[in-house]
């Protein structure tokens, strides 16, 4: 099982060496992140500042920044542990026979423990500590400025919760989060995001919405609140799932939501319609500055915390950052889901360089002319897929994480008169190389064989790939030492 709160990670990575606990004052301003993506980008441990400038409280930072941290915090062995469960439970085959039954029987089973608990705020830690009001004071958090160029200090680990206005849905989602004063935070909720849009319609109501942001979460939740799950899935029945144990969850204080009880630190407020402030420059994810735009402005009227709290957050740059597991986590995760959608589908990888939106290899078994061509429009209709800019479609027998030979089958397998799609679409909200926001150019390419029935007329047909011979190749195998290379 996932760890149930942040605490208990923290411990079990000391105990195996991979936490430094950094006694030495450190600033905020610039020093952490340049500290951080040092440490990160070297493959360094989880890292835990225990004297921050002009916070009581303690940083931990790069807790993700490896794929063996982050398979801990959520108590598996690898990525492909979540996604065979995921992909079981969406087999649609009647059961047949006793065992099929049994079977079936174990897939319901297995979603029973899942959805969250409520519990009483005597026994959340997170509420052992109540301010409100005028002792609300959010520079006593240490939130980071990380980049020069950045318009002021942020949280990047705030796990921000909404609700529909109208149906009551919650919704859980990550989102940078600017302080602007000792009670106002900016919310960058991004266009295509549920949040803004639980905002818009309250608005439209004339109603403020009720906020409440967590910080230091159970592992478990704070992937899930990543995870780009459709609107109408609670985002704490997959918390359970991957965690593999209920959440258990509190009331919050002075708004109507719900917070994980094992979390280290709640603000709550109300966004009152209409009440915007210029959010931003951000050294972003994609590794450039995203720019000062006007968002939803936040009033916090409570912040609730453990007796000695500590803070959360995360370095966003120029890759490879702790955004790196995380999406490998989600590429890993989604693929069964990928696999309804789009069953074409063999395998597929969002490289962190693209900032796993931007790019998606694709591979597929080929069995019909521009074959590649369906797939590329059925990924661009996909969800959250549909901001991706470049497809590259390659043959099932093409390693889709091997960049080089995804590289060499891309340059070498296409004739861009024919096998180049261009055409137009959403692009993400911080997008920086579309001509307008929103929206901008796509690509994908054909790098499979191609068949005779797509035009393909050389005479001999497409040509085989050059490879070794199997006898010759076992045969250096067994008599590998004897050669002393």
């Amino acid at each position: 099982m996932a760890y149930d709160d942040l605490r208990s990670l923290l411990r079990a990575l000391e105990r195996d060496g991979d936490l430094k606990r950094v006694k030495a004052e450190v600033d905020p301003h610039l020093e952490v992140g340049e500290i951080v993506d040092r440490v990160n980008k070297a493959g360094g441990p989880a890292l835990l500042f225990e004297n921050v400038k002009g916070s009581s409280m303690p940083l931990a930072m790069n807790v993700f920044g490896t794929d063996r941290r982050l398979l801990k915090a959520l108590g598996l062995k690898s990525y492909s542990d979540i996604s065979d469960k995921i992909g079981g439970l969406l087999k649609p085959e009647l059961p047949q026979g006793f065992v099929g039954v049994r079977e079936a029987f174990g897939k319901l089973g297995s979603m029973v423990h899942v959805p969250p608990k409520k519990v009483k705020s005597d026994d959340a830690p997170v509420q052992e500590v109540v301010l409100k009001g005028d002792e609300v004071d959010l520079d006593q958090l240490p939130a980071l400025f990380t980049w020069p160029g950045d318009g002021g200090s942020f949280f990047n680990l705030g796990l921000t919760h909404t609700k529909h206005p109208e149906t009551g849905i919650r919704n859980l989602g990550l989102y940078r989060l600017q302080r602007h004063d000792k009670r106002t935070i900016g919310m960058h909720w991004q266009i295509h995001k549920d949040s803004a849009n639980h905002y818009q319609v309250a608005a439209r109501r004339g109603e403020r919405l009720p906020v409440a942001i967590a910080f230091g979460c159970p592992p478990a939740v704070t992937y899930a609140s990543t995870a780009p799950l459709p609107g109408d899935i609670d985002e704490y029945l997959f918390a359970g799932f991957v965690q593999g144990k209920r959440i258990e969850m509190v009331d919050c204080k002075t708004v109507p939501l719900q917070v994980p009880a094992q979390a280290e630190v709640v603000i709550e407020g109300w966004l009152e319609p209409g009440e915007m402030l210029p959010e931003g420059p951000f050294g972003d994810h994609t590794g450039f500055y995203t720019p000062q735009e006007p968002f939803p402005a936040l009033t916090i009227d409570c912040v609730t915390t453990r007796k000695r709290p500590l803070l959360q957050s995360i370095v966003v740059g120029r890759p490879p950052t702790e955004d790196g597991p995380l999406g490998r986590a989600t590429e890993r995760f989604f693929l069964p889901l990928l696999k309804i959608i789009v069953p074409d589908i063999v395998d597929y990888h969002l490289p962190e360089a693209g900032g796993f939106h931007n790019c998606a290899i694709v591979s597929i078994d080929k069995k019909y002319p521009k074959h590649a061509q369906k797939v590329m429009s059925a990924i661009w209709g996909a969800h959250m897929m549909s901001l991706t800019k470049l497809i590259v479609v390659v043959d099932s027998d093409c390693d889709v994480h091997d960049l080089h030979e995804v590289a060499w089958r891309a340059l070498g397998n296409t004739d861009y008169a024919r096998d180049l799609t261009v055409t137009e679409g959403p692009v993400d909200h911080l997008d920086h190389a579309s001509y307008q926001q929103f929206w901008g150019g796509k690509a994908g390419i054909d790098a499979t064989r191609k068949l005779p029935t797509e035009g393909y007329t050389r005479d001999g047909g497409w040509p085989e790939m050059v490879e070794s011979d199997p006898e010759t190749a076992a045969k250096v195998d067994r008599r590998w030492k004897e050669y002393g290379l």
